[in-house]
């Protein structure tokens, strides 16, 4: 019965730090910036647009350089993407997108390390670059961590 109390407790207090995400600033500018890139009329143009694109370059995906439009999409996909990451609004979003993926990290993070300091966790994006932390990811093969290449 004790390890079941312990269960619910740990439930409730997990609910509790995604309540306390939910009402963080990290989370109410991410929620701004996601209505105004929707509320966008340009931003939305140029998503549909990357989104077609992409859908088509899916297709020339299949048959690779064999494909008679493979060279035209693959510019294409590659100037539309760009086109659309520039968009002020876009760009805020993507921001916003990634401060909370880095609180999310950070909440894993201290978690898990008030566990161990043996738990790998997994991080993402720029997280992974962070070497400071000791998180997962820090060192190893590829980044010229403890392993010592580079």
């Amino acid at each position: 019965m004790l390890a079941t109390m312990e269960i619910v407790d740990l439930i409730d207090n997990s609910e509790g730090i995604g309540q306390m995400v939910m009402g963080s600033d990290v989370m109410q500018d991410y929620r701004i910036a996601k209505r105004e890139m929707e509320e966008d009329e340009e931003a939305q143009k140029l998503i549909r647009r990357f989104n077609d694109t992409k859908d088509q370059y899916e297709d020339v995906q299949r048959f690779g350089r064999y494909h008679p439009d493979y060279n035209d999409i693959m510019k294409r996909v590659r100037s539309e993407k760009r086109e659309m990451d520039m968009n002020e609004k876009v760009a805020q979003f993507k921001k916003a997108e990634r401060e909370v993926q880095k609180l999310l990290d950070d909440i894993s993070h201290h978690v898990a390390h008030s566990v161990s300091t043996e738990i790998k966790v997994p991080r993402s994006g720029a997280a992974l670059m962070d070497t400071g932390t000791g998180g997962g990811g820090a060192g190893g093969c590829g980044s010229g961590g403890s392993c010592g290449c580079s």
